[in-house]
């Protein structure tokens, strides 16, 4: 994407991650960027942001972002974990809620 607002390297958590940006009367679809990270000293929150490649017309380029605090990254990560595990299950033929 030309002109993107986060910084893409090495570490960035996902640089490639499809995606689906959906407004009140649009939808596009297209690959994004995702990135969580914290400061590096004596970091307050952990902050998940995204960005969409892909955007609807209308949508100007923008960033969303979340600050975590601890408790919630945690919720955040065990929820993907078991979606995670539900979606590896129902690939590999096993049946599970």
């Amino acid at each position: 994407m030309v002109g993107r607002l986060m910084k893409v390297n090495a570490y960035t958590t996902l640089d490639l991650v499809d995606c689906r940006v959906r407004t009140a009367d649009d939808e596009a679809a297209g690959l994004g960027v995702a990135n969580a990270t914290s400061a590096r000293e004596n970091p307050e929150h952990v902050r998940l942001r995204f960005e969409a490649d892909g955007q609807p017309e209308g949508v100007a380029a923008h960033v969303d972002e979340l600050e975590l605090d601890p408790e919630q990254a945690r919720a955040l990560a065990a929820d993907l974990e078991s979606h995670a595990a539900k979606v590896e299950a129902a690939r590999s033929g096993e049946h599970g809620d």
